[in-house]
């Protein structure tokens, strides 16, 4: 936690919500012990001092937070280390064709004789004031959006029928995320809509790269941390002219490729398996292995790359 607000204070994210968020995690009703290690420990940073500011600020003021952007922009980064950051247990709800409200909510179980409710991850966020995490929420069915409403909204409370109501902690907030023209999105319905503040996700910048590879590889040689950045930006440049799909723009495949560079793999042989070989179609693929190979000479050394 120390480190964490180290780096936002290094970052220069505003001091005052800073404290503010201090004094709310010590406000909280302490984390049980049994979810404590769901509190998250994030591996990587979010770099981005303004999306910072606004995602901590609606967060103390209650507010649910939609994150949306397109691919390579941290979304599920930031979402992991406002967890961290205010201290909160979290619960990660991936929604695809077949979550349903009893997947969210819970289900039916035979306890000591009796049927209980067997809490789904939605309930247990609630009763235990954690941070929920519901990832591409834009590919939910309507039964399960529907479950959503009365919890996001000022009721903050669940109702399960055949139980008593089940009412959201006060420290209970909701971080969703949401990608642009996946297959299988669609369109947010304004009811569910409304009930977020909504963060416009920026691409990381040249420089939130250089200072990422640094954190991640303090020997990297400045010169090739420069070149690794350079190539991102020529595979996202391609993206946007839509010369390729965002099979290859692949933030964590490039650190992924960094480390086996790392292990010795010559670095081609190393972004082969972290960025191109994303690609599966073929004349993508020979698209992006030319950006590689315009960038990152075919015989150099994972050693090389590295200082010492």
């Amino acid at each position: 936690m120390d480190e964490l607000m180290e780096f936002l204070r290094t970052e220069g994210v505003n001091e005052r919500l800073l404290k503010a968020a201090e004094d709310w995690r010590g406000h909280q009703a302490p984390v049980r012990g049994n979810v404590a290690h769901r509190i998250p420990r994030p591996r990587y940073p979010y770099y981005g001092k303004d999306v910072w500011e606004e995602a901590v600020s609606a967060l103390l003021s209650g507010e649910n937070l939609l994150l949306v952007g397109p691919k390579a922009t941290g979304k599920n980064d930031l979402a992991e280390n406002l967890s961290a950051l205010f201290g909160r247990p979290q619960w990660d709800v991936s929604f695809y064709i077949n979550t349903d409200a009893a997947s969210l909510i819970g289900t039916d179980t035979l306890e000591d004789g009796q049927v209980s409710l067997r809490h789904g991850p939605i309930a247990r966020c609630a009763l235990e004031g954690g941070f929920g995490v519901l990832d591409e929420i834009n590919m939910a069915k309507n039964e399960s959006l529907a479950v959503l409403h009365a919890t996001l909204d000022f009721r903050r409370c669940i109702d399960v029928p055949g139980y008593d109501r089940i009412p959201l902690s006060d420290a209970t907030r909701f971080i969703a995320t949401m990608n642009y023209g996946y297959a299988g999105t669609r369109d947010l319905n304004e009811a569910l809509a409304s009930r977020f503040l909504v963060i416009d996700m920026p691409p990381i910048t040249e420089e939130n790269l250089l200072k990422l590879l640094d954190r991640e590889f303090p020997d990297l040689k400045p010169e090739y941390a420069r070149q690794f950045m350079e190539l991102f930006t020529d595979i996202r440049k391609k993206c946007d002219s839509a010369e390729i799909s965002t099979k290859a723009l692949d933030l964590r495949g490039l650190l992924a490729a960094v480390r086996l560079m790392r292990q010795g793999l010559p670095a081609v042989r190393a972004l082969e398996l972290g960025i191109v070989n994303k690609c599966f179609d073929e004349f993508e693929r020979q698209l992006v292995a030319d950006v590689v190979q315009g960038r990152v000479p075919e015989d150099l050394s994972g050693g090389d790359v590295f200082n010492g």
